[in-house]
C-alpha cells in the first residue's frame, strides 16, 4: 500500500468511526508519526493531504527541518522530550504533545516563546512511561494555564498495551472524561484537542472521544 493509500483508508476507518459515534469525521485530526521516514515519505504524506506531521526524536526533526521536509503541514512533537533538548523543539513545532512534568513545563515557559503543548497523561500508572498520573493532571493544568508563554491545547495520552479487542477503551473513557472535567471548570470549554489513539486502537479511541490520532 502506497503512503496516499495507507492515509485513505485510516481516513476511511476514522469517518466510519466517528459517524457510529454520532460524530463528524472532519473534526478528527490524523498525525502521520514520520519517524524514520525521509523528507520524501514527508513530502509524499503532506501531498496526500495528512494533517500534520509527528516527529519522536529531536535529532531527526531537525535533520528534516533543514530539508524542508515539513512544509505544508503543522508539525508535532510526540515523543518523549527531554529537558536539555526543549531549546531545540520550542518555537519550532505547532504543537508539543508529550509535556509530562512540572520540570517541562517551567523549561518552556522560561524561553519566552509562546508555546502551544498537551499535557501527557499517564492514565495506567505505568512507570516505564512517562506523564502525569491522573491524580495530577488538573493542578498540571492549573499550572500551565498561569504561565505566560505556554499555551495548553488539552490532553494526550498513550494507554498501556491493550488486553484483548477494545482492551484501551476504559483508558480512552477515563481521560475523555478528564478532559471534559478539565476544560469546562478551568478552560470555559476553550480546550480543542484530545489526543488518544494509534494504529491499533484509533478506532475506538474516536468513538470515545479523541479529537486527535495517529
Amino acid at each position: 500500500m502506497s503512503i496516499r493509500e495507507n492515509i485513505q483508508q485510516v481516513r476511511e476507518n476514522i469517518a466510519a468511526a466517528a459517524l457510529s459515534a454520532g460524530r463528524r469525521p472532519e473534526d478528527i485530526t490524523l498525525v502521520g508519526a514520520s519517524k524514520m521516514n525521509d523528507a520524501a515519505a514527508c513530502r509524499e504524506a503532506i501531498a496526500a493531504g495528512i494533517d500534520a506531521l509527528g516527529e519522536n526524536r529531536v535529532q531527526e526533526m531537525t535533520q528534516k527541518l533543514a530539508e524542508n521536509a515539513y512544509d505544508g503541514a503543522p508539525l508535532h512533537f510526540i515523543g518523549h522530550l527531554q529537558r536539555n533538548k526543549v531549546k531545540q523543539v520550542v518555537g519550532k513545532v505547532a504543537l508539543i504533545e508529550s509535556v509530562g512534568s512540572y520540570e517541562l513545563l517551567e523549561d518552556i515557559e522560561k524561553l519566552g516563546i509562546v508555546q502551544p503543548i498537551l499535557l501527557e497523561v499517564n492514565v495506567g500508572g505505568e512507570e516505564a512511561k512517562s506523564g502525569f498520573a491522573v491524580s495530577e493532571v488538573r493542578a498540571a493544568a492549573e499550572r500551565a494555564k498561569s504561565l505566560s508563554h505556554v499555551v495548553l491545547r488539552g490532553l494526550m495520552t498513550i494507554p498501556p498495551v491493550a488486553e484483548g479487542e477494545h482492551g484501551s477503551v476504559p483508558y480512552f473513557e477515563k481521560v475523555h472524561a478528564l478532559y471534559v472535567d478539565i476544560n469546562a471548570s478551568l478552560y470555559d470549554n476553550k480546550l480543542d484537542i484530545l489526543s488518544m489513539g494509534m494504529s491499533g486502537d484509533y478506532e475506538d479511541a474516536v468513538r470515545c472521544g479523541a479529537t486527535m490520532v495517529r
